[in-house]
């Protein structure tokens, strides 16, 4: 390589290293964040992994019913967006939205491939303070509803988990899934 490449090159790493000292990453708005990361700034996505990890776990591991596998679904979904981040557009959705939308598009993906597993007995453990017939009647409560929500569709055991479990609005799961508004509104009152 010419002795003046190598000089332009060192000098343009040097530029990018100085620029990345300067920014404040845990104040950056999640839009300078995946533009950073979209360059290649490894210090920008790993903000937004902090920032947005938790909660992208949650959602995965209420989809899939496996802590395991909603890990591995997540790592996944931030392999992509690091990957994927030069192709973000803010004037489509909010980085949230987008992210998660790779997570739950990934724990559908998984639940079309593995049949699910059966919720096992002791899945809700009944209250010990309880009497008799209350202990009996919330274990047959209990179970109605694990069998009931067992037997709902991933798409729809991904809107209740959005909506019911992570406290969004109707439009905001809407966005995240991919859906319209009414069709959450559908799933809700089905």
């Amino acid at each position: 390589m010419a002795p003046q490449l190598v000089g332009v090159i060192r000098a343009g790493r040097q530029c990018i290293s100085e620029m990345n000292n300067s920014r404040s990453y845990t104040e950056a708005p999640d839009i300078d964040l995946v533009e950073w990361s979209g360059v290649g700034d490894r210090r920008a996505f790993d903000q937004i992994v902090v920032r947005h990890g938790t909660f992208a776990l949650r959602v995965a591991a209420r989809i899939v019913s496996n802590s395991m596998i909603a890990e591995e679904l997540v790592q996944e979904a931030m392999v992509r967006a690091w990957t994927q981040s030069k192709h973000f557009d803010p004037r489509r959705a909010r980085f949230s939205t987008w992210l998660y939308r790779i997570v739950v598009n990934l724990c559908i993906d998984h639940g079309r491939r593995v049949q699910p597993e059966p919720i096992p007995d002791d899945f809700d453990p009944v209250d010990p303070q309880m009497n008799a017939d209350e202990m009996l009647e919330a274990h047959e409560r209990s179970a109605a509803i694990a069998r009931a929500v067992s037997g709902l569709p991933t798409n729809q055991r991904a809107a209740m988990a959005l909506v019911y479990d992570e406290g969004m609005s109707g439009a905001e799961a809407a966005r995240v899934l991919g859906l319209s508004t009414k069709a959450i509104v559908d799933v809700d009152s089905s």
